[in-house]
């Protein structure tokens, strides 16, 4: 990527010490790139692997008042973007693991493929991506930093369509980057992403321009009181919806737990019942050779 050179903001000359709200916010990371097209234009480029020159327009479809409060119907904060016309692009951080990421993504992507017009000609559907930065690994017995998937062949690996694909980059896997995810810069942005002091923002950003385009609006967007509000009231939503995971989580294994329990009374009971069934068994043979005998008996009486 062709680079010219960007220097700090005098405010971000002057940030020191820890960051409340930084880019794994989905609030920050929402407005920041809204906010700012050029460091939106170099993501991009590293996520797509696309030279800057590629790009002749970038569109925000779903744009958001900055500082504004919205209600938590509104806290799904992907950012759905028109590149050059025709590719569409849904791009989304996520740092909760809802054990559900691959049905949400790819429910993300067939919703934003599905965009025809009534009548439209199906081969005129733009190409749909769906680009999920996540801080845990949604496949941790295949950890990836970053990975792209398509629908292909599971046979001969042909690619079905190259219409429809799901970009991956797994915040907590940057020591797996590849020679290629550095060539492009990918382990910059996610360490940027990952970055909770000043002092670590500005040595990553120092690298890239659009590294330091990027932290130059996150020191401006902090400065912004409604801004850091808007920040707090998704931490305050994700420790809700943590709680109630947890709380969903454990009720479910006290259900499983009851259920076990239940499956080894019935076992219990049932093997009871076999016994009960065998003992009652056993006693009727007995009964039953019991009056054989007598009748024996009676029966030599009788010839006395």
């Amino acid at each position: 990527m062709n680079q010219t050179k960007t220097t700090f903001s005098p405010a971000l000359l002057k940030a020191t010490g820890k960051i409340e709200y930084g880019l794994t916010n989905d609030y920050m990371f929402r407005v920041l790139f809204q906010k700012n097209k050029k460091a939106l234009t170099g993501l991009v480029c590293s996520l797509l692997h696309l030279n800057p020159e590629e790009i002749t327009s970038i569109e925000i479809t779903n744009p958001v008042e900055i500082g504004s409060s919205f209600s938590d119907k509104e806290f799904r904060l992907d950012i759905r973007l028109i590149l050059n016309s025709h590719q569409q692009i849904d791009l989304e951080m996520q740092v909760n693991d809802y054990h559900d990421w691959p049905e949400r993504s790819i429910g993300y992507l067939c919703r934003m493929y599905d965009s025809l017009e009534h009548g439209e000609e199906y081969i005129n559907a733009k190409p749909a991506i769906h680009i999920g930065i996540l801080d845990y690994t949604p496949f941790p017995e295949h950890p990836l930093f970053y990975s792209k998937n398509q629908i292909m062949d599971v046979n001969t690996h042909r690619i079905y369509s190259d219409k429809f694909s799901l970009y991956v980059l797994d915040l907590s896997q940057i020591d797996l980057a590849t020679k290629e995810d550095c060539f492009w810069q990918i382990e910059e942005w996610a360490k940027l992403f990952k970055a909770t002091t000043w002092e670590e923002i500005k040595m990553i950003a120092d690298k890239n321009e659009y590294l330091t385009e990027t932290s130059n609006t996150l020191c401006d967007l902090y400065a912004d009181k409604a801004v850091r509000e808007r920040c707090l009231d998704r931490i305050e939503y994700n420790l809700r919806m943590k709680r109630y995971e947890d709380d969903l989580a454990q009720k479910d294994k006290a259900l499983e737990e009851k259920d076990k329990t239940i499956e080894e009374q019935d076992k219990t009971i049932e093997e009871k019942e076999r016994t009960i069934k065998e003992q009652s068994i056993a006693l009727d043979e007995k009964d039953a050779l019991v009056k054989k005998l007598m009748e024996e008996i009676a029966e030599l009486k009788q010839q006395k």
